[in-house]
This record gives C-alpha cells, sequence and structure tokens, in this order.
C-alpha cells in the first residue's frame, strides 16, 4: 500500500468522512482528497493529525505503532528507503527533570520530516527535536499546544532569535538579546510577561539548549 492508501484507511478505521479528517488537521476537503490521491502529505499535517490521535506511524510506516507484534524498524533504512528523517517530540511541561537532557526523558511521540526539506532550511536532522509549546507567554510568535523544531547544534545567542532554555532547572522558550556588559535579556513575545535580565555572574544558570526554527501549529 502507498502511503497515500493507508492515509485513507486510517482515516476510514476512525469512522471519518474526508472533511472530518481534513478538520482535525485544519485542511481543506479538497486538500484531504489530494493527500489521499497523489500529493505528498507535509510534515505540519502529520503533526496536526498526531496530535489529534491518528497514526501517522502507520501513515509513514505501514506498522502500527502500538502492534506489538510487529519488528522493530532500523530508522536509518527507514531514512534511506523513504527520504524521512526522525525527529523526537517532547513535551517541554513533561520534560521537566532539573537539568536532565531531552535524551533522558520520555518521547511523547516521533514525526518523519523530510530529509531534504529539513538540509533546506540548513538543519542536521540529527541535531534537531521537537518541543510541545506551553503557556502563553510567546503568543505573537508561539502558541500553547505548538510544535517547534529546535536546533541543538544552534547555541550562541548571536543572532538573537527565539531558543529553549534551561533557566534554573525549568526549561523555557523565550526570545534572547544580549545586552551591554554581556547580560542577556529574556524576552516573551507576549507584552503582559515581564523582561527577565540575566546579569553576567548568573549566567551558570542560564543554559541555551538549542534555537526554536520551524514552528507547526494550527491556522485559526
Amino acid at each position: 500500500m502507498t502511503i497515500h492508501e493507508r492515509l485513507k484507511e486510517e482515516r476510514l478505521r476512525l469512522g471519518l468522512s474526508q472533511d472530518e479528517f481534513a478538520a482535525l488537521a485544519g485542511v481543506s476537503k479538497r486538500a484531504q482528497a489530494n493527500y489521499e490521491k497523489d500529493r505528498s502529505p507535509q510534515a505540519d499535517y502529520l503533526a496536526a493529525l498526531d496530535s489529534e490521535g491518528v497514526d501517522t506511524h502507520y501513515v509513514l510506516t505501514g506498522r502500527r505503532s502500538d502492534d506489538p507484534a510487529q519488528p522493530e524498524f532500523e530508522t536509518s533504512g527507514l531514512s534511506a528507503s523513504s527520504g524521512l528523517s526522525p525527529v523526537a517530540m517532547y513535551d517541554i511541561e513533561a520534560a521537566a527533570g532539573d537539568g536532565r537532557s531531552l535524551e533522558r526523558e520520555e518521547v511523547e511521540s516521533t514525526l518523519y520530516f523530510p530529509t531534504e526539506q529539513l538540509a533546506a532550511q540548513g538543519l542536521d536532522p540529527a541535531q534537531v527535536v521537537g518541543i510541545k509549546v506551553r503557556g502563553d507567554s510567546m503568543d505573537g510568535t508561539l502558541a500553547d499546544g505548538d510544535w517547534v523544531l529546535v536546533d541543538r547544534s544552534s547555541r550562541d545567542p548571536h543572532p538573537e532569535g527565539v531558543f529553549l532554555l534551561l533557566v534554573h532547572g525549568e526549561r523555557r522558550i523565550k526570545r534572547v538579546q544580549r545586552v551591554a556588559g554581556g547580560a542577556w535579556l529574556l524576552i516573551s513575545d507576549n507584552p503582559r510577561y515581564e523582561k527577565e535580565l540575566i546579569k553576567p555572574q548568573d549566567m551558570k544558570d542560564v543554559e541555551i539548549l538549542g534555537r526554536c526554527e520551524i514552528r507547526i501549529g494550527r491556522v485559526n
């Protein structure tokens, strides 16, 4: 079966019409019909379906994610044969262990992104993780429940941008701006939140975990 046939099969398994399935992903019925016919699904479309409980692992690989009888697949083989790269997705709220690396946290899901598209954005798939945004502090840029792809190889706050940070053992997503004297200003894009100044002597309590590069969220 092709990915298009598996997508249709998954929709029918859930008992949904094309209209209803399209609504889950925030696309039109026409776009859904094209995905089931010959159009390659986009990453944000698959991420939206995955967050709604659709078995996107099956759609992409033909293997049910909850089937213990299915053998483990080789991710390197999957990437080589399909041009997809696996990206581990973490819930920033659940992944809250003090000072723990993300690799030691529980992966909420794994999504597969076209390797060429990641490379076109200057991203090494081996250095990319997905983080679920929590809270409204970055409203205007990132909404609660959005996913964002984070480049863990980019930990220099220059040029300025939005970063995943470890601040006093707590993971946060903030805009980082360098100011005079070597201090950092942590900025929430939601104006209701105050800016936070990190003085040079307090830098030991702050670590940049990666730069936020690609937002995946529902279209409102």
